[in-house]
């Protein structure tokens, strides 16, 4: 088992990825403590998992570090943290409100950044540790009307360059995951909006939305968990600072290309 004897903390970890990664953790040897602001969500997977649950919001700084004493007090230390809460607001530079502006980057920037920052003398104090967070293919390309989703998310790149660089001698290694569309509540709301507009199914929505990703599909939470697993474990022993695009190769295709795809015009070519 890759984390035999770790102790992992993950937030957002009630749903989605981070409910994912907790079982896989769990599943590879590590103690986990699930934090989330919902209770029953983070409670459940504790329970599946054999695990702990500390409900907080990481956009406090204090509740941040509770969640951090909760899991030394519980398992006796910190080896893992995986930053995976995260929410989705829309609208332009020109229509984003405060409110809104304020809420994601709270959510999406400071938070990590305040759990790392309570982590950092725990996993010092273990002679080192690997830090996950979850960050989007929106770091490094823009959707539509989400000025402040895509500033959160390249943002968190910068936050783990530099606590790479901080904290390397440390033994200390951070790394992002960088997932396109997964199949998780979020990923559903945003397709629900799709599926309303054109008259589609949930299925279909997905579709659409993939239909130039080589893949061809979207992900799955327990793809991006296993690349979490990967950053967490001594398997990546020597990788820290690095971005790991997980997108079914969604960011390479070249979209003035697709004009050029004879299957556009000739479903047989």
């Amino acid at each position: 088992m890759r984390l035999e004897g770790k102790v992992a903390l993950i937030s957002g970890g009630g749903t989605g990825i981070g409910a994912a990664t907790a079982r896989l953790f769990a599943r590879e040897g590590a103690s986990v403590l699930v934090t989330g602001r919902r209770t029953d969500p983070i409670e459940a997977v504790a329970a599946e998992i054999g695990g702990a649950a500390a409900s907080g919001d990481i956009s406090d700084p204090a509740q941040a570090a509770e969640a951090v004493d909760a899991a030394v007090r519980t398992f006796g230390g910190l080896d893992v943290v995986v930053a995976n809460a995260g929410i989705g607001l829309g609208g332009s530079a020109a229509e984003v409100t405060d409110a809104q502006w304020t809420t994601t980057i709270d959510i999406n920037l400071s938070g990590p950044l305040f759990l790392i920052r309570a982590a950092l003398p725990r996993l010092i104090d273990r002679g080192g540790g690997s830090i996950v967070v979850v960050s989007s293919v929106s770091a490094i390309v823009s959707d539509n009307d989400s000025v402040a989703y895509v500033t959160s998310k390249a943002g968190l790149l910068g936050l783990v360059h530099s606590v790479a660089v901080d904290y390397g001698p440390l033994g200390i290694r951070a790394n992002a995951v960088l997932p396109g569309w997964i199949r998780t509540p979020m990923g559903d709301r945003s397709m629900d909006g799709l599926a309303a507009r054109d008259g589609l199914s949930l299925e279909g929505a997905y579709a659409a939305a993939t239909t130039d990703v080589p893949l061809r599909r979207a992900g799955e939470p327990e793809e991006i968990a296993a690349c979490c697993l990967f950053l967490a474990g001594d398997e990546s022993s020597f990788v820290t600072g690095a971005s790991l695009v997980a997108d079914g190769g969604a960011t390479v295709v070249d979209v003035a290309g697709i004009a050029f795809d004879p299957r556009r015009w000739d479903p047989a070519g």
